[in-house]
């Protein structure tokens, strides 16, 4: 089924939102990278959407001295699926990334 069309000035909302969405979630990554928020502090921020909808491997490899590689193994280690959001992780999962990264 086609999506309704949308207006100009609609689009321009839409492209606005997502830009700030973006933004926001770069400014997450370089704070986790400059270790001025912990993943512990970040879960508990999941029912901001900002927050909530990052991708766990994009969190995790946003960490110093953590690459795509380590974040593949950690995230298989745990039992995280690679598209999982960080909104969707599970308590024990939650606990998992906490102890491993602290």
């Amino acid at each position: 089924m086609k999506p309704p069309p949308l207006t100009s000035e609609q689009r321009k909302e839409a492209l606005a939102k997502a830009a700030a969405v973006r933004k926001g979630r770069a400014e997450i990554k370089a704070d986790l990278s400059d270790r001025r928020v912990t993943i512990a502090e970040l879960l508990e921020r999941t029912d901001d959407p900002m927050v909530g909808g990052m991708k766990v491997s994009a969190v995790v490899s946003s960490l110093p001295g953590i690459g795509k590689q380590r974040t593949q193994q950690l995230m298989a280690r745990i039992g995280i699926l690679e598209n999982r959001r960080l909104r969707g992780l599970g308590y024990r999962q939650r606990e998992a990334l906490i102890e491993e990264l602290s």
